[in-house]
């Protein structure tokens, strides 16, 4: 926050790597969330398919460069520059991807009636990179420091383990993974992108870190994990 009455910035400049262009935690923004989404080639998803079932979330989008197209409740859209898309109902599947290159799609959403609360995946979109790069105590504390900010923390619990555990998951990580699945059970899914290539037959000391937290504490069936960056941005606000 700043002593002035508004503040500016363009969505390029806070555009990341992965075309995420936080715009809610650069402002600070507190009533709704709101973030921009680029797709540098044609045929990028721009809004991977979701819903917003958990969240109850009303969704707006709006096409600020390129041209998309939308899919909304299995019905195709197609969304040039300046195009608006709203999305009432939380259990509609959404999602869209760029027809050209450099389309990208603001979205803000809420849930009707209620006060804004963020969603950590926020934070896990950065977790989940430190926690592939093998940087625990890194991740650790973003996430000790996001856990008073964030409403939903099941997920934030769930890496936490990951980021408390040894590489060789001798070290105990019961209760923060106990936690976590007591709140939400389905979180064993939510893992960093390096538990996709694990195999069935791999030793302990050559499986990703993930999945073998996943062996040792929720059992040996191979489990699909999504892609995490699919997994973070299916609550795109």
């Amino acid at each position: 926050m700043t002593g002035r009455a508004f503040e500016t910035a363009r969505i390029d400049d806070l555009e990341r790597p992965d075309g995420w262009s936080p715009v809610r935690l650069h402002f600070g923004v507190q009533a709704f969330g709101i973030n921009a989404w680029t797709g540098r080639e044609a045929e990028a998803t721009v809004i991977p398919e979701h819903d917003e079932e958990p969240t109850g979330h009303e969704e707006l989008y709006i096409v600020t460069s390129g041209h998309a197209s939308f899919t909304v409740g299995g019905e195709a859209i197609d969304a040039p520059a300046g195009t608006i898309v709203f999305v009432r109902d939380p259990d509609a599947k959404r999602g869209a991807v760029a027809r050209e290159p450099g389309t990208t799609v603001l979205s803000v959403g809420a849930k009707p009636g209620e006060s804004y609360r963020p969603r950590s995946w926020e934070v896990n979109r950065d977790v989940f990179a430190l926690l592939d790069s093998r940087k625990n105590a890194e991740a650790k504390q973003l996430l000790l420091d996001a856990l008073e900010r964030y409403d939903d923390r099941g997920n934030l619990l769930y890496n936490l383990a990951c980021a408390e555990a040894k590489p060789t998951l001798r070290s105990s990580i019961s209760e923060p993974l106990s936690a976590s699945l007591r709140r939400s059970p389905s979180t064993h899914a939510r893992t960093p992108t390096s538990a996709r290539s694990a195999t069935t037959r791999a030793s302990p000391r050559s499986l990703p870190f993930p999945e073998l937290l996943r062996r040792e504490v929720l059992g040996d069936a191979p489990r699909v994990a999504p892609d995490a960056a699919d997994v973070l941005r299916r609550e795109r606000v």
